[in-house]
């Protein structure tokens, strides 16, 4: 039904049309005529410090629910504030909608007050983006900057509105339905390319399911259990992908990757069939990528075929909507298997003693001092399956992805593809709006949290209890260690002196949180089931950790996985070329 109104009551009538039900952000001049009908809408507006909380934040609730995160700014460096949230949320395929406000369409190109081309700027990063000058665009352009950052590869999307368009009348008619020619993301699978993947994974004696976030995003986490079991291969789960099978199922081996388990490095790498789903073969993962898995066939199924043969060739491709592609996998590998099993024993009794010999640990400190994977294996254990773990970027990141045990999809959410310091705090928000009856942790460093914590004054005000672990080590950590292994000790601006200052407790105790401190082993549990006690409140807890803990195993950058490195004094005997 077409009614009568402004373009900017129309904005919130399309977003209330899209079903919206929460937006974070922050109003400025351009944007200010849509903040007028945001006071009389049903739509819950979440104002933050800073735009980039108000994306990150959008990017949290959008993980964590699965629908599409919606985040609004105004012109110039309201707009460009979002671009790191913008290019995170592409590069680890979340769906996003950002809202920009414009100059008016007469002084665009004329360097204006708080003028930018953020359509310009986002254009290489975003699924799609819109200029709209005119009102009556409005409600079509919102509703294909939904359908087109949901489907396919979710991806986010910016719709940039000139302030004029938002001042003059327009009559507000809401599409019935979205037909966008050259988009047609292909869902269902070539039965074709099942057969040939089921046929395939009958011939392999050493397969591995390689799993990426894309099982996540497709929901498609039951389908892959079914899968795994009717074959009974490893299974190994990258960083986005954590969650999607749990870490206590047997045929799990872990995380791959620079960071990753040796049973799952090595699983990839002398495996003879990749069965890769939804993941895209990142030197995260493959190290050397001339050197990765070089005797593997490779199935590659994704919804975007973009991804298929970008990095690594694959013998099978499959594009298509990973959980109707499981989906049709299960029947015909069923029946491919019945006619020919392959024998699996002698891979599992490699792959078994490698994950019993190599498991990951860590030693507590000599000095007695505080130990961060002691910290975030106790925050794991006492916080449970059901808590969500957002962390920021750098070694507290790796430590939350080895050490706290995922059971479930949408409870790890991080910055994996574009490793954005600053990300924590803000998505735990978004994520905590989205699940407001479950435990949401933020796992932050000590130098990712002096970039976004301000965002605890917006959780304090709105009623979002989050809580914060900061695992304060006074460096830039991830960076200090590269500076240990490969510059000779040559700490170069990477110390912070955070157990100085700031006073992590009296901060969050100014911007109306609960401040708490832990530096002894003995006291984490205490401390952990006090934070955990609180609920009507944020809640910071700062762990003074032991400064030279570092991240084990590892695959230093531009290395062959085959090269991957562990702590000598975990496991002395230890000769990655025995691999």
């Amino acid at each position: 039904m077409s009614k009568k109104m402004n373009g900017a009551s129309s904005l919130v009538a399309a977003l209330e049309s899209a079903g919206v039900d929460v937006m974070f952000g922050i109003p400025g001049g351009a944007i200010l005529p849509a903040y007028d009908p945001i006071f009389d809408s049903k739509i819950r507006h979440i104002l933050v410090r800073h735009e980039q909380g108000a994306g990150h934040a959008a990017t949290g609730y959008a993980q964590v629910t699965g629908r599409v995160g919606v985040c609004i700014a105004t012109s110039g460096p309201g707009a460009t504030n979002l671009v790191t949230p913008l290019a995170d949320a592409a590069m680890d395929s979340v769906p996003l909608v950002a809202i920009t406000g414009q100059v008016p369409s007469a002084a665009i190109g004329t360097d204006a007050f708080q003028e930018a081309d953020i359509r310009g700027i986002t254009m290489p990063f975003t699924k799609h983006n819109y200029l709209i000058t005119d009102p009556a665009e409005i409600p079509r352009a919102i509703a294909e900057a939904f359908y087109i950052a949901s489907s396919g590869r979710p991806g986010p999307v910016l719709v940039d509105i000139a302030k004029d368009a938002l001042q003059k009348d327009t009559v507000f008619d809401w599409p019935t339905s979205v037909s966008l020619p050259g988009y047609h993301p292909q869902a269902k699978p070539e039965s074709s390319a099942i057969r040939d993947a089921a046929a395939l994974i009958t011939q392999s004696s050493k397969p591995v399911f390689y799993v990426g976030g894309g099982v996540i995003k497709a929901n498609a986490a039951r389908e892959l259990m079914q899968l795994a079991e009717l074959l009974g291969a490893p299974v190994v789960t990258t960083l986005m992908a954590r969650g999607a099978f749990p870490d206590s199922h047997d045929l799990h081996l872990g995380m791959p990757g620079m960071h990753g388990t040796v049973a799952a490095v090595t699983a990839l790498q002398k495996s003879d069939l990749l069965i890769t789903l939804g993941a895209r073969f990142d030197d995260r993962v493959t190290g050397k990528l001339s050197t990765f898995a070089v005797n593997a066939k490779v199935i590659h199924a994704d919804i975007d075929p973009a991804e298929i043969g970008k990095n690594r060739y694959a013998d099978v491709p499959i594009v298509g909507d990973l959980k109707q592609t499981i989906a049709a996998l299960i029947p015909e590998l069923k029946a491919a298997l019945a006619k020919n099993k392959p024998d699996l024993t002698e891979w599992w009794r490699q792959m078994a003693s490698l994950r019993s010999t190599y498991p990951l640990g860590y030693n507590k400190p000599e000095d007695g001092s505080l130990s961060p994977q002691f910290v975030i294996e106790r925050l794991g254990k006492i916080s449970g399956p059901d808590a969500i773990f957002a962390a920021g970027v750098g070694q507290h990141q790796m430590w939350a992805a080895q050490f706290v045990s995922y059971e479930k999809p949408r409870t790890w959410l991080n910055s994996g593809g574009l490793g954005t310091m600053g990300y924590a705090v803000p998505a735990a928000m978004g994520a905590k709006v989205g699940a407001p009856d479950t435990t949401v942790w933020a796992i932050d460093g000590d130098g990712c949290f002096q970039m976004t914590n301000q965002e605890l004054t917006t959780c304090a005000l709105n009623n979002i209890p989050i809580k914060v672990a900061i695992i304060n080590n006074e460096s830039l950590g991830m960076v200090r260690q590269w500076q240990t292994l490969f510059y000779e000790g040559r700490y170069s601006n990477t110390s912070l002196d955070s157990k100085r200052v700031p006073n992590f407790p009296m901060l969050a105790e100014a911007m109306g949180c609960i401040g708490l401190s832990c530096e002894r082993p003995e006291d984490v549990d205490a401390t952990i089931e006090k934070a955990m006690a609180i609920n009507n409140q944020p809640v910071v807890v700062d762990f003074r950790v032991h400064r030279d803990a570092m991240v084990w195993p590892m695959v230093a950058a531009g290395t062959s996985n085959d090269e991957i490195m562990i702590a000598r004094d975990l496991a002395p005997d230890w000769d990655s070329q025995e691999l």
